[in-house]
């Protein structure tokens, strides 16, 4: 399957105008914010997650923190507290006491960049207040689903160190993946940025993609290399692969006008119009990534929801429709970004395909997130749907 062929997962939404601006304000200033808890919550990964092109063993999941915003009048929202408690503590001391209506608007988003850290807390309670899910208060009557991939496709045949375990390691790591519910995965590649001599690395990486093809050819393959390739190696990886067809090729290298235009012709020279080129993830240019996407030359756009924010990102999503890019937040990590994301897409839609980051927890309930013929469904409960089990 190609990337063309998602093409009724990418149908924006109309218009992600939010509720009613009168009801918005009438019932979000009867709340004023008084108190502020964190909460640390320990995810966990379904495996060892293995090394990337540029960063060593990615662990067995992430601890985060939660947070959770209490009103005057009894209403709770909880969400991933962006940055550190510190900061946050802070923060919150200029919005003690001040209506909901005067620092989170329905339309908008958090009002004031200083209040970000609270950004995914704040659509929480906004939608706990409101009886809605955070997609439907974007705009959205019923979600746009996107299918999702899973993330965690590392260089996990070169653990144990002392006794690495093979390709047969990452095939049997993508079929767990596959029998969870994913029909897209990522594939790590560029072996030789870091961890093997370039040449050995190079061929490295197309010998497992070839297998991942070979084993499960009804499964979409999406590469990310993490900035490790040169476009030459980029492009002799894809001769290498001539016969396994790509959903996407994702940060091959850093990104230049040079090489991406020169990678985007080759592309569309030799068979592969329908690979997309998805960058904007490490350190992102973003008026560089505007200007190839306005040119057809990058693809899909790929900023972190949480670094870049969730409100920063309603504000994008209108200017990269305009002019014809599509849009998939980072959410490598942990799975609540991933599960965030989806009520971002569920909204303004626009996406090919979304990040899958499975984790479980003993800390936090997000078992209403379901996947659905390859699809992560956010669930129509208030808020995000999430609680604190602790």
């Amino acid at each position: 399957m190609t990337a063309a062929s998602c093409a009724t997962t990418m149908i924006p939404a109309a218009g992600a105008k939010g509720l009613n601006v009168s009801v918005n304000s009438t019932e979000l200033a009867r709340h004023k914010l008084v108190a502020v808890k964190y909460t640390p919550v320990q995810l966990r990964y379904p495996r060892p997650v293995g090394k990337n092109s540029r960063i060593g063993l990615h662990g067995t999941g992430p601890r985060i923190t939660m947070c959770t915003i209490t009103t005057d009048q009894g209403a709770e929202g909880l969400g991933l507290l962006r940055g550190s408690t510190e900061n946050a503590d802070k923060v919150f001391d200029t919005m003690k006491n001040k209506p909901l209506s005067e620092l989170f608007s329905i339309a908008q988003g958090t009002l004031n960049d200083a209040h970000l850290p609270f950004d995914f807390v704040l659509y929480d309670l906004a939608g706990v207040i409101m009886n809605k899910p955070v997609y439907a208060l974007m705009g959205a009557e019923k979600p746009i689903l996107a299918r999702a991939y899973s993330g965690m496709i590392y260089f996990d045949e070169m653990e144990p160190e002392n006794n690495p375990a093979g390709f047969g390691k990452v095939l049997e790591n993508c079929q767990f993946d596959i029998n969870y519910g994913y029909r897209l995965l990522k594939v790590k590649i560029g072996r030789g940025g870091r961890w093997m001599p370039r040449a050995e690395g190079l061929k490295a990486d197309i010998e497992i993609t070839r297998l991942i093809h070979e084993h499960f050819p009804q499964i979409d393959i999406l590469v990310d290399a993490n900035d490790a390739y040169t476009v030459d190696e980029c492009i002799a990886y894809l001769k290498g692969i001539e016969n396994v067809p790509l959903f996407w090729i994702e940060e091959p290298f850093r990104e230049t006008r040079e090489d991406c235009t020169k990678l985007k012709k080759w592309l569309l020279a030799n068979s592969r119009r329908n690979t997309l080129l998805a960058d904007g993830e490490a350190n992102p240019d973003l008026p560089l990534a505007l200007e190839l996407g306005k040119e057809q030359i990058m693809d899909v756009y790929l900023d972190d929801i949480s670094g870049y924010s969730l409100t920063r990102w309603r504000k994008l999503a209108p200017r990269l429709k305009e002019i014809g890019m599509m849009q998939s937040p980072h959410t490598w990590g942990d799975t609540i970004k991933a599960y965030y994301n989806t009520h971002f897409v569920a909204a303004y839609g626009n996406a090919p395909t979304l990040e899958g980051v499975t984790c479980f927890s003993g800390d936090i309930d997000f078992t209403s997130y379901r996947i659905v013929n390859g699809c992560i469904v956010p669930p129509s409960a208030p808020g995000f749907g999430m609680r604190l089990l602790t």
